[in-house]
């Protein structure tokens, strides 16, 4: 009895594990040819961030941050060219130290409130929006944080 316990025990944990999302499945196309997500990573304390860009008669590279267990999502483009009648900038190595600043510091003072009054002048597009939707990379890092929301599955 105690050996068909183990074994059942076993295979539920090899189970879980061998169904559990990876960060590395959330890098997709979103948009057939011109758009996209990659560079999935897990922040820590459920938080997670990726890359988004976008190229067809013009391009752009944003990022997202995401709070897993809120939905709170910041999102924003650090680098643009021939997107509309603003001029073509590239600050992903300026965005790149604010956020491992904030990175590098306590939680509670990296607050998407203050992440974005420093990144105000340095990107576009800047939003902060709550989602209901569970995303791919929350899925795969923190899926004990999805809550209310739907619950994020992998097309295939």
């Amino acid at each position: 009895m105690r050996k068909l316990a183990i074994i059942t025990t076993a295979m539920l944990l090899f189970a879980t594990t061998a169904s559990a999302l990876a960060l590395t499945e959330c890098r997709r196309i979103t948009h057939i040819s011109h758009g996209g997500e990659y560079g999935h990573r897990d922040l820590g304390e459920g938080r997670v961030m990726w890359t988004h860009w976008w190229t067809q008669e013009g391009s752009y590279k944003g990022y997202a941050l995401v709070e897993c267990a809120t939905g709170d999502t910041l999102s924003f483009r650090v680098a643009e060219e021939n997107m509309g009648p603003e001029s073509a900038f590239d600050r992903t190595d300026d965005v790149r130290e604010v956020l491992e600043r904030h990175q590098s510091g306590s939680r509670v003072f990296a607050t998407f409130e203050r992440i974005a009054a420093d990144l105000a002048f340095m990107t576009r597009d800047l939003a902060i929006t709550t989602e209901t939707t569970e995303t791919c990379a929350c899925a795969a890092a923190y899926p004990e944080l999805r809550g209310d929301k739907t619950e994020f599955v992998l097309a295939g």
